[in-house]
């Protein structure tokens, strides 16, 4: 580890003098790239040479231990600084976790019923309304791409973009099945039903990350279409985009505009193309070893909320929360630290190993 810990401090110094060299400054995207990669690593940097300083300090009290007059006073400061050691030394490891690159990014966000007909469609309106409930807690910014939407207000599937600071670091662990059991208003029986709707987090990319041939992609436009007859276009102002080699097929008719439908469109593409190369890469690093929180498998089922009870438990971490109204209303923060100290666990063992 220390070895690993005396590299990065070189590195760090290295592009301290990079980062104030007018050549590097007058190269801007450059000097961007190597300011990121700086920041990066100063809080690794900064907490080793803390460590190395208590290090340092308890040499020079065993130093005076040997010195009659002053072998109280430093023995006591010895074991003060000692005692320090082991939770620097814990800091240290978890920052030595490699940080997901994706974390500082927005996100697009799908949400689609599953089992479960008009419940199902109703159960992915309530998780659209908790997440956008959350984003305003946090200040970021929700933006609807696309919806389908159903006649009580439902949504067969919905898919809109948060902007803001650290989102994806907060919401990657959304993605899965989520389940409800809950009598539905329909029932008159009060017999509990238990329906499911599909959550994909999936972080926005730059055109830099990820290069589309445009001959690659069919473009098809549309009149938009909502429930209700409200706000829809009478011209052909909705886009379908198809990407061919992939079958991948994304579709934007919330904006007025066909060519702002496009861009949109197009950052949905990207996002789910970018996706692809990073579960690709994913599944060689851990093939040997799958992280127990996970963080894009659609097909897990990663939480149920039991209305009967008011409970939404988390199966990946085991955690139940009594707290449905509140839960629903966005606060969202108790289980996400949960399930990212978990996540840091199993990556610090997964080191370990």
């Amino acid at each position: 580890m220390f070895e690993k810990l005396e590299n990065v401090e070189k590195r760090y110094d290295e592009l301290t003098k990079m980062i104030a060299d007018p050549e590097v400054i007058s190269n801007h995207a450059e000097w961007q790239k190597l300011m990121k990669e700086h920041a990066s690593i100063e809080d690794v940097v900064l907490k080793f040479r803390e460590y190395k300083k208590v290090k340092q300090d308890m040499e020079e009290a065993e130093e005076l231990m040997h010195d009659p007059e002053m072998k109280e006073l430093a023995e006591s400061e010895y074991y003060g600084l000692k005692e320090q050691l082991p939770k620097l030394e814990e800091e240290l490891k978890f920052l030595l976790i490699p940080k997901d690159p994706d974390d500082d990014k927005n996100i697009i966000c799908e949400i689609r019923a599953g089992a479960g007909g008009e419940e199902a469609a109703l159960f992915a309106g309530t998780l659209f309304r908790m997440y956008t409930m959350y984003a305003e807690k946090k200040h970021w910014k929700v933006e609807v791409l696309n919806e389908n939407e159903t006649g009580l207000g439902g949504y067969k599937e919905i898919t809109f973009m948060v902007t803001g600071k650290g989102v994806y670091s907060r919401l990657k662990f959304e993605s899965g099945v989520h389940r409800v059991q809950r009598v539905p208003d329909t029932e008159s029986s009060g017999r509990i039903h238990t329906s499911t709707a599909t959550v994909a987090v999936l972080p926005v990319v730059e055109d830099v990350e990820i290069e589309i041939n445009p001959a690659d992609i069919k473009m098809e436009v549309f009149r938009s279409s909502g429930a209700g007859g409200q706000h829809i276009n009478k011209t052909s102002s909705a886009v379908r985009l198809i990407h061919e080699p992939t079958g991948i097929v994304v579709e934007c008719q919330t904006e007025r505009s066909q060519f702002q439908n496009r861009d949109n469109a197009m950052r949905m593409l990207r996002t789910k193309l970018y996706e692809i190369e990073k579960q690709k890469q994913d599944s060689e690093i851990s093939n040997a070893r799958k992280s127990q929180v996970g963080s894009g498998d659609r097909s897990e089922k990663i939480r149920t909320y039991n209305y009967p009870q008011g409970r939404i438990t988390d199966h990946r971490i085991g955690m139940s929360i009594y707290q449905m109204e509140n839960f629903l209303n966005g606060d969202l923060d108790e289980m996400i630290d949960n399930l990212i100290a978990a996540d840091r666990a199993e990556k610090l063992k997964g080191e370990e190993d």
